[in-house]
């Protein structure tokens, strides 16, 4: 589960209560399904309406079996809502008990705002402002064709916004999506690529919007160790050029010298 970017997750030994009692409630095993393949599973999901969390935050306890979810605690409302008809007999069993529910109710507490302030602090940390790195400042010459590659991991929800910017603006041309693919734990990964002809100048960004209340933006830049190589580069460039030079020198130097002892 997720609270603000900061994703959550947690089991308690109530919980386990709640799955011995789905043989009281009723539920059965469809007809001709081996009862060996299954998922029973349940998540944890925060959700808060503003940067700091404090204001307003909503509690989702979502029971999942077959990969569906039947049935959901939301603190809005207060109870357990049946998301399917498999979820009915669960969802009106938990709601007759009067202390589970209370204890749901102040996981609003308890469990969110607890785990946001300790893991708050990380998640506004990415937060942070940008820098912007214009493309080939001080390089000389054309600038080639470049591809430039955005890849995300390990994120839930599946739903994703990733956007490359040019100079501040959505790049429409030349971007590649790729498919987002499961890692089997119910987390994904995907990437956009864009390809373009930069300008002296051109500033370059990639934008993603999944679970944080702002956009999250990143501009590709060459690392250290890349930035290192070219300098060693010119400098041992300029440096066979004096070499050169000088050679060359001594070498003219040293015929015209040959030269005026031979006529005399």
């Amino acid at each position: 589960c997720r609270s603000g970017q900061v994703f959550l997750a947690g089991c308690r030994r109530r919980e386990v209560g709640k799955l011995l009692a789905l043989k009281t409630i009723g539920w059965r095993v469809p007809a001709g399904t081996s009862p060996r393949q299954f998922l029973a599973q349940w998540t944890y999901e925060c959700r808060f309406s503003n940067a700091m969390g404090q204001e307003q935050v909503h509690f989702f306890d979502r029971y999942i079996y077959d990969r569906q979810e039947i049935v959901h605690f939301d603190s809005t409302l207060g109870r357990y809502e049946a998301v399917t008809p498999l979820g009915e007999p669960a969802a009106n069993y938990w709601n007759s008990q009067k202390e589970l529910v209370h204890y749901k109710r102040s996981e609003v507490d308890r469990f969110c705002r607890h785990n946001f302030q300790i893991l708050g602090t990380l998640a506004h940390a990415r937060r942070g402002e940008s820098r912007s790195v214009p493309y080939g400042a001080g390089r000389q010459g054309p600038l080639p064709a470049s591809l430039w590659a955005h890849f995300s991991s390990d994120f839930y929800p599946q739903e994703i916004e990733i956007r490359w910017l040019k100079n501040g603006r959505r790049a429409t041309e030349g971007v590649f999506y790729g498919e987002e693919l499961h890692n089997g734990d119910w987390t994904y990964q995907t990437q956009v690529m864009l390809e373009d002809t930069p300008q002296r100048g051109d500033i370059y960004a990639c934008q993603v919007e999944h679970s944080i209340s702002l956009p999250l933006s990143s501009e590709p830049r060459t690392s250290e160790s890349a930035r290192r190589k070219v300098w060693m580069g010119i400098v041992g460039a300029l440096l066979g050029l004096v070499f050169v030079t000088v050679g060359l020198t001594c070498y003219l130097r040293s015929k015209k010298g040959k030269g005026a002892l031979e006529g005399t």
